[in-house]
């Protein structure tokens, strides 16, 4: 499936919100046209070299996308850049806090050029603002959302595995340029876009956020158990493995209590008979109900679990997620190409046809094949690349 052809989004990007973003639309049928760095392109190549001498971060977010290195102080490669906007449909940016106005590359001045292009700024604040001009990246941005105080243990604060405000901001970036799209087709016009990872990761916080509401204790940080939901979090089994469960509410509490415990009593207790009175007393519930974890093997222990049932979960590593059954059945698995050979990559969720997966490129590998598509000769591209312009 792909409803995004014959889209052409130009992005001039680096690190994880814009390229996510984009890599999302490309998935989607974009055509992509990633602007980089000559000589050292986007940083994110550089973060890491796990995947087959490449960064993770990068083959993750830039698969089906081309690659074209340029010089944008250079006048001659804003001019080309220039050129590559007036026939796009989208413009994405998240270069430093207002390097693309001061560049001559701001959503009004383009706009007023173009007026039917969609641009997409990605920043770490939004402006205007006290903060408009500070540096993001997501763990500070994480602390400033209020993820960290309700992340972690009640001892220590912890930040998320995953770069999730990065995540967040190119999430509703690639949603708020398809509404974009939609809007455009029946005006005619385009828009601006301004998205904030501030903003997104605090639209992410609306559970404790309103949990706290009008100076209301937050959630606890309580490590992997859930906050506020009892019992609800890992068991350590008798054979050491660990089992993620989940009692969800009051019937489910009930069949918890007489399948699982052998416990039917407890059901009616006035400490464990509703929700917030389990909460109250979860050191104590917690208690039993790892002691009768810790009476049966993992195995025993899931197959009591879906008897009542509840629901729980095994907790994968990494690998284990590669090998994952319920993606293999779904046929999710697919191959990716990169500089580098034929990697493994999940399919996008969503679309159930065959996804389009293109490659990961390599740095300025089609460059010259979009210089050539502007009308610039053979000898002006070697001229180009001679002088480091791309």
């Amino acid at each position: 499936m792909q409803p995004l052809r014959g889209v052409t989004v130009v992005s001039l990007e680096q690190a994880i919100a814009a390229p996510y973003a984009s890599r999302q639309l490309a998935d989607l049928g974009a055509r992509v046209i990633k602007v980089e760095r000559p000589g050292t392109g986007d940083f994110a190549r550089a973060y890491d070299s796990r995947v087959k001498g490449l960064s993770s971060h990068f083959v993750w977010a830039n698969r089906g996308k081309e690659s074209l290195t340029l010089d944008i102080k250079d006048p001659r490669g804003k001019d080309v850049l220039l050129r590559l906007i007036a026939g796009a449909d989208v413009f994405l940016q998240n270069l430093a806090p207002g390097a693309a106005a001061r560049a001559g590359l701001g959503a009004e001045e383009l706009r007023a050029l173009h007026p039917e292009l969609i641009v997409c700024d990605i920043s770490g604040y939004g402006g205007p603002g006290p903060y408009e001009g500070r540096k993001a990246y997501d763990l500070l941005v994480q602390s400033e959302a209020g993820l960290l105080s309700v992340t972690g243990t009640p001892d220590e604060m912890a930040k998320v595995g995953i770069p999730v405000s990065d995540i967040a901001a190119g999430t509703h970036a690639y949603s708020s340029i398809l509404a974009a799209l939609l809007e455009r087709g029946r005006t005619g016009r385009g828009t601006h876009l301004d998205v904030s990872m501030l903003e997104a990761t605090v639209e992410w916080m609306g559970f404790p956020l309103y949990y706290a509401y009008d100076g209301a204790e937050p959630p606890p940080r309580a490590g992997a158990a859930h906050a506020t939901i009892h019992p609800y979090g890992p068991y350590t089994a008798g054979d050491g493995k660990t089992v993620m469960m989940a009692v969800q509410n009051e019937r489910e509490w009930r069949g918890f209590c007489t399948v699982f415990l052998n416990r039917p009593e407890l059901a009616d207790h006035p400490h464990y008979a509703t929700n917030a009175d389990r909460n109250t007393h979860r050191e104590a519930l917690g208690a039993i109900v790892a002691a009768r974890f810790a009476e049966l093997t993992s195995a025993e222990a899931i197959e009591l679990l879906g008897a009542v049932p509840v629901a729980n979960a095994r907790v994968n590593t990494l690998a284990e997620v590669w090998e994952h059954p319920q993606l293999a059945a779904r046929g999710r698995r697919h191959e990716v190409a990169t500089p580098a050979g034929p990697v493994p990559a999940l399919a996008p969720p969503g679309p159930t046809d065959a996804p389009r997966m293109d490659a990961v490129p390599a740095l300025g590998e089609h460059t010259r094949a979009v210089l050539g598509e502007l009308g610039l000769s053979g000898d002006a591209i070697d001229a180009l690349v001679e002088e480091g312009v791309v």
